[in-house]
């Protein structure tokens, strides 16, 4: 757009007093900004901005795909406002690198798999932001936002909590969660006559408690739990990629609703961190996350107090702690139930809906989880027998790369990043590493959009380690996904155990609905009965 001759003709129309070479420019400028209307000057200034806009969009984006001119200032917002799965595999398709610009926020998507690993793996360059408003819910110091040694040495701390032991100590809880939540599962499709509903609210309120009793214990009410179910929906619907600027201000907004929200969940965890610290300073025995990480504190202090007293005998923890906050314990908690609610609440009601499709499948799962507790359906939960169970674990594996619950995890460029020889991000720009490409290549998964868990088993897809992106990689990979997948493990086969259930699909239900992470459109309508 040629903004100086437009500038030029509003100069020689408005002008009444010819200019002469003798007069003062600066005199000619007040005679010119007298005689000229605001609204003129409102559009010309409009028309510049919008060129600087277009041409800042067009400088970054470069000779990557993505559209030629952007929607001025706004970009493709309303896109993002309801984002469609199939245009984000679109946008997947049109290049290794791709991009858009909403608002000030200029987004760059990485779809091939090596330049996805590339950027999880180049911290120098780039730090997770999961979405930009995460800071603004969670707090911008919270573990998951540090960089660099901070960060190391933070989640060396933190790697204690996710042991074999320690998961396994976990176990006696989460079953108890399961059989209630099985059973509540039952008595609604009872109460509702027998006629299929709608379940993905029921997952996901299942997974809040499991995520809840094993981060807190019973240290939170069981009314406090179907609170943070609930209004974890509000969190949810804040976490777009871009939102409207200053949202977080605007009452009754999304954002607006999710900060609320989140710092209601801060509050009660604290309050959590505060009740586990009188009980492991009393000597009690942990029985969830933050009882091992508050006693693993009270290690630290002890072995710190011994050795400023020159006690030498007293031997020294593995990681040796500082003394968190309650505040500090809160966030992290609320850090690993951010990662953990929608991704779980979406493989729960994939992994269900699926199930019931596949009878087949679901008939081995029932067998191997049968024989692996020697007939007994009330035999307890055991890491050993989890890990035992290699048809249901490729499963869940299976499940985790046919329907990803995370597609994409925005990093942040903290400088200008020369992500290809040809290319590179600018600074302050999101980079988006995408997941679902590489766990749907066919050239690594045959038949990738075909449910198979046999692949696991007497396939290759266990060698495939550099497209297994479900869990990212590099020094902010996931903490706990070994947590994840026994989790998921022992869900499908104790359901399997104790219910049954049926599917009743509609027209939507192989549709992906976007959000936050994915989900059948029609929310999995099911019919659960107890099993016989």
């Amino acid at each position: 757009m040629d903004t100086t001759g437009t500038m030029a003709t509003l100069i020689m129309a408005n002008t009444s007093a010819p200019y002469h070479a003798s007069m003062p420019a600066v005199h000619f400028f007040e005679e010119y900004l007298a005689t000229i209307s605001g609204w003129q000057i409102a559009a010309t200034t409009l028309l510049v901005l919008i060129a600087y806009d277009q041409f800042i969009y067009i400088k970054n984006k470069g000779s990557i795909a993505g559209p030629t001119f952007k929607l001025p200032f706004i970009g493709p917002f309303l896109q993002v406002l309801d984002p469609k799965f199939e245009a984000y595999k679109k946008q997947f398709a049109s290049g290794k690198l791709s991009c858009v610009s909403v608002f000030h926020k200029f987004v760059v998507l990485a779809s091939d798999r090596d330049l996805a690993r590339k950027v999880f793996n180049s911290p120098t360059f780039v730090k997770p932001c999961v979405v930009p408003v995460a800071e603004d819910l969670m707090g911008s110091n919270a573990w998951v936002f540090l960089d660099g040694k901070a960060h190391v040495d933070f989640r060396k701390g933190l790697n204690g909590l996710f042991t074999r032991k320690a998961l396994e100590s976990y176990l006696p809880t989460q079953e108890n969660v399961l059989s209630h939540y099985f059973s509540q599962f039952v008595r609604a499709s009872r109460d509702n006559g027998g006629n299929p509903m709608p379940f993905m609210g029921h997952f996901r309120e299942i997974n809040c408690a499991l995520s809840c009793r094993t981060f807190v214990g019973h240290y939170i009410s069981d009314e406090a739990v179907k609170k943070i179910a609930d209004d974890y929906y509000c969190i949810t619907a804040a976490l777009e990629l871009v939102n409207v600027p200053l949202s977080l201000y605007v009452p009754y907004t999304k954002v607006w609703r999710g900060k609320r929200a989140a710092d209601g969940v801060l509050a009660e965890f604290a309050k959590c961190a505060a009740k586990s610290k009188v009980h492991m300073t009393a000597g009690g025995k942990p029985t969830c996350i933050i009882d091992r990480w508050i006693s693993s504190m009270i290690e630290s202090k002890r072995y710190r107090d011994e050795a400023a007293a020159g006690i030498e005998n007293g031997e020294k923890p593995s990681v040796v702690l500082r003394e968190f906050t309650d505040f500090e314990i809160a966030q992290t908690m609320f850090t690993f139930l951010f990662a953990s609610q929608d991704a779980s609440s979406s493989a729960t009601t994939w992994l269900f809906q699926i199930m019931a499709q596949r009878p087949d499948i679901l008939g081995q799962v029932r067998q191997e989880n049968l024989e692996a507790r020697n007939g007994d359906v009330n035999a307890p939960l055991g890491l050993q027998m989890l890990e035992s169970m290699i048809y249901t674990n490729a499963v869940v594996k299976e499940l985790l790369r046919y329907r990803p619950p995370v597609i994409f995890v925005p990093y942040l460029a903290k400088k200008a990043f020369p992500v290809t020889r040809t290319y590179t991000v600018p600074q302050g720009a999101l980079i988006v590493p995408s997941c679902y490409p590489a766990l749907h290549d066919p050239e690594v998964y045959t038949q990738s959009d075909l449910f198979d868990p046999e692949r696991w088993i007497s396939g290759d897809a266990s060698e495939k380690s550099k497209n297994w992106l479900v869990f990212g990689t590099g020094p902010h990979n996931c903490i706990a996904q070994q947590y994840v997948q026994l989790t998921m493990t022992a869900m499908i086969g104790k359901a399997a155990l104790e219910v049954d259930w049926v599917h009743h699909p509609t027209a939507r239900s192989e549709e992906i609905k976007v959000f936050a992470t994915l989900f059948p459109m029609d929310d999995c309508p099911l019919v659960f009965t107890k099993r016989v």
